[in-house]
């Protein structure tokens, strides 16, 4: 259920004991929007979904394996918290200090780079509101909605007019801002939400959405839901990752697109922070003081002496793979990530994502991670 090069040695710990059930501001940073599916998704081959962790067997030793592993989310349906009813007229003030009165969410848009709040819409209970999606959002659910973004992740405004929408949910991931200034002064209501992605907003941004569409009680069990489901994971994850912080694999967050000539990493406060440290590693990051986003450079590289990549699928690909990558970056070829090929790839929508999906986004980059070869 992932796909695995990795040669994982023999030795192994007993079996996991707890089942699971930005852009990061990437437009801030110049770069493209991130791409690649939300549902199931190809590492640098196709991929296998992740089984839950109760279902596999962690290596003795987080050092004991080589050789790339693509993470990949089982198909998940929506699951909505609710039937609601939206109580309407609500007037909210959004992260941008707008004050905002929505009166009607009959036709919403919900757009951001990861798909998040499209998810969110749904397992709310309103799925059926939504009339058009990102490209980001590609679950079953929404496959059917025009796309209203173009080129990636440019905001389409015509499309976006066509659909009459009477409520935008957006934060500042998605551009041109141009467009949804438009749609302002079209009239169109347009709520911005936090562009922050991490586990320490999860409850927060899923309030944000459910005010916003007149259901906060449905965003109270949302947000519940959420934060249990991730409990349930972190559990499980300490079962298997280092007590000792020092005996955690040293890790980094590469966010590439070789194609453009892009390489960054991503450290502290990018959200890829909150994820390594979330799924048992150790920040690299922190210790280095690589802050926020920023071009990678061999000095970089060479103090963080990584001993494990996470990247996105399409920006792995997008170097020419692992084999590709190490060649455009030799500084990497040269620590031991590079030396024992360990790299970890998820979906480009789904590995900072956050939101609903979180605790099965936990759960199957800690089975790459802890038990790379549980499946060939």
């Amino acid at each position: 259920m992932l796909r695995s090069s990795s040669r994982p040695r023999p030795r192994r710990r007993c079996a996991l004991l707890v089942g699971a059930a930005l852009t990061l501001v990437l437009a801030g940073c110049g770069l493209d929007g991130v791409g690649g599916g939300a549902e199931g998704g190809h590492g640098a081959g196709e991929g296998e979904v992740a089984p839950p962790l109760a279902e596999v067997t962690a290596l003795d030793d987080v050092r004991d394996w080589e050789g790339e592993v693509s993470a990949v989310l089982p198909p998940t349906p929506v699951e909505p918290v609710a039937d609601p009813t939206p109580e309407l007229p609500v007037t909210v003030t959004d992260a941008q200090g707008t004050e905002v009165t929505v009166t009607d969410v009959d036709r919403v848009l919900a757009l951001d780079v990861y798909g998040t709040l499209s998810r969110t819409v749904f397992e709310l209970g309103l799925g059926d509101t939504l009339v058009g999606r990102d490209v980001s959002t590609q679950f079953a659910e929404a496959e059917d909605l025009p796309l209203v973004t173009q080129n990636g992740h440019d905001l389409n405004a015509e499309a976006i007019l066509e659909l009459d929408p009477t409520l935008i949910l957006t934060d500042t991931s998605l551009g041109p801002w141009d467009v949804m200034l438009q749609m302002r002064d079209s009239g169109i209501p347009v709520v911005v939400v936090d562009s922050h992605r991490g586990l320490d907003n999860l409850s927060s941004l899923t309030a944000e959405v459910a005010a916003a569409l007149g259901v906060p009680d449905a965003g109270t069990a949302l947000a519940e839901r959420t934060e249990a489901e991730v409990a349930e994971v972190a559990e499980a994850i300490a079962q298997v990752a280092p007590a000792d912080e020092g005996e955690r694999l040293r890790t980094v967050f590469l966010y590439v697109r070789g194609t453009s000539g892009i390489y960054y990493m991503f450290g502290e406060g990018s959200g890829a922070d909150a994820l390594v440290r979330a799924i048992g590693g150790y920040d690299v990051a922190g210790e280095i003081g690589w802050s926020g986003m920023r071009p990678v450079t061999d000095e970089g590289l060479i103090a963080a002496q990584p001993e494990l990549v996470l990247m996105m699928t399409d920006g792995l690909a997008s170097a020419g793979g692992v084999d590709g990558l190490l060649e455009r970056l030799p500084a990497l070829a040269a620590t031991p990530a590079g030396e024992n090929r360990r790299f970890v790839d998820m979906a480009d929508a789904q590995i900072l994502g956050y939101g609903p999906l979180t605790a099965g986004v936990l759960n199957a980059l800690a089975v790459a991670v802890y038990a790379p070869g549980t499946v060939s």
